[in-house]
């Protein structure tokens, strides 16, 4: 199973003092200006996205079709396929992609933990 890119998605009450709290660890600019509630930072190949009131807790993201730089694979396994495969094993989702579409899709599940782990492609 390919599920890409691995990040970790940060729920944050201040985008920009936690954008300069991980800036001073080494942190750098990859995506998002944090105006619009989001900032994707990178320290060699870790990715954490800050995300200001988007979402409830913190979640591990997975992005297929990507590299650990957002860059397109030509080789990946695309996220209905993915939903497929773990429907077959027992898996329970809270969102699905929609098995009937292509491209850009997400799927959300949730650990037994209670962390929810995103699936997001954008290709």
């Amino acid at each position: 199973m390919q599920l890409g890119a691995f990040s970790i998605s940060l729920t944050v009450k201040d985008i920009q003092k936690s954008k300069a709290f991980y800036e001073g660890l080494g942190f750098s600019d990859m995506g998002g200006s944090g105006s619009d509630g989001w900032v994707i930072l990178k320290n060699g190949d870790t990715v954490i996205g800050l995300f200001q009131g988007m979402f409830e807790k913190n979640m591990l993201t997975f992005n297929p079709g990507w590299d650990q730089s957002a860059g397109k694979l030509d080789d990946f396994q695309d996220i209905r396929e993915l939903q497929k495969d773990l429907k077959a094993k027992g898996y329970v989702f809270q969102a699905e992609a929609d098995e009937t579409t292509t491209g850009p899709a997400s799927f959300v599940l949730v650990d037994p933990d209670g962390n929810p782990v995103l699936v997001d492609q954008h290709v």
